[in-house]
């Protein structure tokens, strides 16, 4: 019989294979881990550099394209001045022609004249030959800066290439962060109704946990009371362990939300329900931070009797909108 309990007791000793495949399992997340932080490392440089670089292009442009305005503008002050030559140079041709008829008729005069004419048809023409030569040279230059200007946009069309890349694999990153968080808050409302789901009042809509504030409060008051304490409890003990798990890469934020009702407010210290609201959602917030949460993942919101969810005057749609609202979103 001994025998027969000591082979049991040996059967059932599997303890140290679940700490083997328990530390494998450990040891997979902080590779996969790394991985992750590492990708997410050369995109934050990746993306950093592409500003740098697209700013560096865009000057370069910017001074091609000066330089090709003002070789085009002394392009065409040259044609201008030929236009204006080649004008002179045709009277002083027609001019010519005249001197030369009215020296067969008549005289020594005529023939000075004509070589005075002659003289001035050349010196006309060497200006014309000269604007000609500066007119090449200016092409010349112009296709050179056309060329680079081909060459830069071609270069410009890579790095746009890249930055849309760069941008889309960013997206993608920023998805699965908005995605992530939302699983953390979607885990965070399922354990808050497990906690509360003996309070019927307290409810979550759409991205929203919603507590009424006669839980919490006393009428026209934002000091927390005894069973508003109890309830705000139950909800630091459910974000202290989400809080835990969102890895710190990831930025989020819990909003709390003060609203009220429409009725004027006639309480001292409060002049207005904004006072009021945004005294109250400062109570949960400190609260929620003496608690154990980290006063850079909390902010406190007030929006008195501006957001009500029911635009009734009943009491009923009244006590709907005394409410204090629980969200958690993107910092």
């Amino acid at each position: 019989m001994a025998l027969s309990r000591a082979r049991r007791r040996e059967s059932m000793n599997y303890w140290p294979g679940f700490v083997d495949a328990l530390s494998t399992l450990l040891l997979v997340f902080t590779f996969l881990l790394s991985v992750f932080v590492v990708a997410q490392y050369i995109l934050s440089r990746d993306v950093g550099g592409k500003d740098k670089t697209l700013s560096k292009l865009n000057r370069q442009l910017e001074e091609l394209t000066d330089l090709l305005t003002l070789e085009k503008s002394s392009k065409t002050e040259a044609q201008r001045k030929v236009a204006s030559l080649t004008a002179t140079l045709e009277a002083t041709k027609r001019d010519r022609d005249a001197l030369v008829a009215s020296a067969a008729a008549g005289g020594a005069n005529a023939a000075e004249a004509i070589d005075a004419q002659k003289q001035l048809s050349a010196k006309a023409q060497s200006t014309v030959d000269l604007l000609n030569q500066q007119i090449a040279a200016l092409r010349s230059q112009l296709a050179a800066v056309q060329e680079a200007l081909s060459t830069q946009e071609a270069k410009d069309k890579d790095n746009q290439a890249r930055i849309a890349d760069l941008g889309s694999r960013l997206n993608v990153a920023l998805a699965q962060k908005v995605q992530e968080l939302a699983r953390y808050r979607s885990d965070f409302f399922g354990r808050l109704r497990e906690i509360l789901a003996d309070r019927q009042d307290m409810q979550v809509v759409g991205d929203r946990f919603v507590l009424p504030t006669e839980v919490l409060f006393d009428r026209g008051r934002a000091t927390l009371s005894l069973e508003g304490r109890g309830e705000i409890d139950k909800i630091a003990t459910a974000l202290v362990e989400v809080q835990r798990e969102i890895p710190p890469e990831i930025p989020w934020v819990l909003r709390v939300d003060g609203h009220t009702d429409k009725k004027p407010i006639r309480s001292a210290p409060y002049k207005s329900n904004w006072d009021l609201s945004a005294a109250r959602s400062i109570a949960v917030v400190e609260y929620l931070i003496g608690k154990g949460i980290d006063s850079r993942h909390i902010l406190a919101g007030a929006f008195g009797d501006q957001q009500p969810l029911d635009e009734g005057d009943s009491e009923e749609a009244l006590r709907k909108n005394r409410r204090i609202e629980l969200k958690i979103t993107e910092r």
